[in-house]
């Protein structure tokens, strides 16, 4: 069976869950202008974030990452991630079991 969400209707902030059943776990990342989510790490998962709206400045360790909309970067959670909006900014982050 299939779940089709509409992105642009959740309004959980800062992760809303886009599907009930969470393999993968898929979340709507929705972060006002200035607004950081402290590092922290994701173990045992590979990550997948889409830019859908404004700019993010992507920490991961000490490497940064500005995602634009239309940008995907695939990173593993074993690394220190921290996302900060750059403007108002909207990403989706897929969560998938790392093999």
């Amino acid at each position: 069976m299939a779940e089709l969400t509409s992105v642009d209707d959740l309004t959980d902030q800062p992760h809303a869950e886009v599907f009930a059943e969470h393999r993968p776990r898929t979340v709507r990342l929705s972060l006002d202008a200035g607004d950081e989510v402290p590092g922290h790490h994701h173990p045992d998962h590979d990550i997948v974030l889409y830019g859908m709206e404004g700019t993010i400045e992507l920490r991961l360790d000490d490497e940064t990452y500005e995602v634009t909309p239309g940008d995907a970067v695939q990173f593993s959670g074993e690394r220190e991630i921290s996302p900060r909006a750059v403007e108002d900014a909207r990403a989706l982050v897929v969560f998938a079991p790392a093999e």
